[in-house]
């Protein structure tokens, strides 16, 4: 055991840092438009309609190319993927310095979602290569950590950016700030390819021992040694489920993260500066919160309970965030309660499709639930958007926000209740085909 814990901290001093910066990256590049929205939005004489789909249509371009690139990468392999999707993604956002309209927003916007998209579940499936049940939910919540962590540094390096660099070369602060935040993604994409190998058997910086040791600790994830295709993803009723669920999860993200220094403004704080440290508040705890509750998930094998548990009381925070804008002191607290719940749902969320499903099944079901679950990060900030024109107040739409993540944990608990292993029902599918 000793010895197997050795190699797996080699490991995540090898892979872990690069990924944690590539999805800390990829956190900003997505949200840092809620903060360029503080500039841009006057500059530019854009509404809160046309920012909520300017944000959210991200998704679609996303959602367009996910499984065909989660399916490319188990071809090519996580090194060529994950260096091309890193490399054109800083490329759009660097460019969105030359939007002027709502048009080459929206462009943009959508080319930046068609460029990142396979990332996330292409991350999350190259780690299962390396790491079994045992390891894999505190590990993944060490990656996923990236997105609190970017949103508590983002914030106040965001606003920095704005305030100290507007006017500079001709260019106002919410340029500087995508370029600043753009490019490098494009260099980390280029380290990726030189530093990534693609699995225990293509790293040469491993002996064959190491890979003994390796493949052992991931025997009881490998059931009969059965391929799992991707077809059989789709042919399982739980897997839209498990989609619908995330789905929920991933709109009450992104109400945060699009929305959140709107907010802070609404609230009473005036100036930017301000706005960007506040704005880290919430992202601290939830760094707190993913760190425990990844632990105990993997110490105790509980997986659905902690994801409903944090759905139902990320909906009740965030009903009360709603209805308490006035008050600074009180809907912050109970946003930050939001966020942080929201963050444990997510991460434990993905140790659960991951447990369920192998090789390109793997690969393609893991796309296949992000990329309907990220259709919530474009109704989410869409719908605050329109109702905030409509109503003149965020109430609205948070509320229909906390609705939808109370009906994605129960959803998950029901799904839990009918539990049977996708895994078996693949085998006996695939058995029945051959008799």
């Amino acid at each position: 055991m000793a010895e197997q814990d050795a190699v797996f901290r080699r490991i995540g001093w090898r892979i872990l840092p690069i990924l944690i910066l590539s999805y800390g990256l990829a956190y900003l590049d997505r949200v840092n438009i809620s903060f360029a929205k503080l500039q841009m939005q006057s500059d530019l004489g854009f509404s809160n309609a046309a920012y909520g789909f300017g944000a959210g249509i991200f998704f679609l371009g996303y959602v367009l190319l996910e499984v065909p690139s989660n399916l490319l990468l188990v071809r090519i392999g996580a090194r060529r993927t994950l260096s091309r999707i890193m490399v054109l993604w800083g490329l759009a956002s660097a460019a969105m310095v030359f939007v002027r309209d709502e048009q080459a927003f929206y462009a943009l916007r959508f080319l930046l979602g068609v460029f990142e998209a396979g990332f996330g579940p292409g991350m999350l499936y190259y780690l299962t290569l390396w790491y079994g049940p045992r390891r894999r939910g505190q590990v993944m919540a060490s990656v996923l950590l990236a997105g609190p962590v970017a949103g508590i540094v983002g914030g106040p390096l965001a606003t920095a950016i704005m305030t100290a660099s507007d006017g500079g070369l001709g260019l106002a602060g919410w340029q500087w700030l995508f370029l600043a935040e753009g490019l490098p993604s494009v260099l980390v994409g280029l380290v990726l390819f030189f530093h990534l190998s693609d699995g225990p058997d293509k790293a040469p910086w491993l002996s064959a021992r190491e890979r003994a040791l390796i493949m052992a600790e991931m025997a009881p994830d490998a059931v009969a040694h059965h391929p799992h295709r991707f077809v059989e993803a789709l042919r399982t009723p739980r897997i839209y489920g498990l989609a619908l669920s995330y789905l929920c999860m991933i709109a009450g993200l992104y109400a945060v993260s699009f929305w959140l220094p709107t907010l802070l403004r609404t609230g009473g704080v005036a100036d930017t500066m301000t706005v960007g440290f506040l704005s880290a508040v919430p992202y601290v705890v939830a760094v707190v919160a993913m760190v425990l509750a990844g632990r105990q998930s993997d110490r105790n094998g509980e997986r659905y309970g902690y994801s409903v548990g944090a759905c139902l009381i990320a909906a009740a925070a965030l009903a009360v965030t709603g209805g308490t804008l006035g008050n600074l002191p009180v809907s912050l607290a109970a946003l930050t309660v939001a966020t942080a719940a929201t963050y444990v749902a997510y991460t434990v969320f993905w140790t659960i499709p991951a447990e369920l499903l192998r090789g390109t099944a793997a690969a393609g079901g893991i796309a296949l639930i992000n990329s309907i679950g990220l259709l919530g990060g474009f109704l989410s900030p869409t719908v605050i958007g329109a109702v905030r024109d409509a109503t003149g107040s965020l109430q609205g739409g948070l509320d229909a926000i906390a609705a939808g993540l109370a009906f994605g944990g129960l959803l998950l608990l029901a799904l839990r209740r009918r539990s049977r292993p996708i895994l078996d029902v693949s085998m006996s599918t695939a058995g029945r085909a051959g008799e």
